[in-house]
């Protein structure tokens, strides 16, 4: 019996977890990025006087919103891409873990997490 090369498997879960990290990353710039408009209200409230109304900075929220939301997307993406090509690959290329859904666990998590932050930024 040949035995298989779980290299390309672990190099194929290398690639989906370097999308996680993008993921992670876009959703962290898309947090910030809504959070400036509260910062810059802040700041333009703090410095008007008594009678003066603030602006409020809805396009760093929604631009925000938009960010958290792709990087979800890319996440869950990746996933899909993940599966596919691992059901391109010979059996005797596929590792025995004892884990095996804990990418799966991990994806989907951080997803939801950028969903409901997503959410978040919405409502608050």
């Amino acid at each position: 019996m040949n035995k298989g090369d779980p290299r390309v498997f672990f190099a194929a879960e290398r690639t989906v977890l370097a999308w996680l990290r993008s993921g992670i990353t876009v959703m962290g710039i898309g947090f910030v990025v809504a959070r400036f408009g509260l910062f810059l209200e802040i700041v333009g409230a703090s410095s008007a006087g008594a009678g003066q109304a603030h602006r409020v900075h809805w396009p760093s929220n929604v631009l925000g919103i938009a960010l958290v939301l792709l990087g979800s997307f890319t996440i869950v993406a990746a996933l899909r891409n993940h599966y596919a090509y691992v059901r391109t690959l010979p059996p005797e290329d596929l590792p025995s873990l004892p884990l095996p859904w804990m990418t799966t666990f991990l994806c989907v998590a951080i997803a939801l997490v950028g969903v409901g932050l997503a959410v978040y930024l919405a409502v608050a």
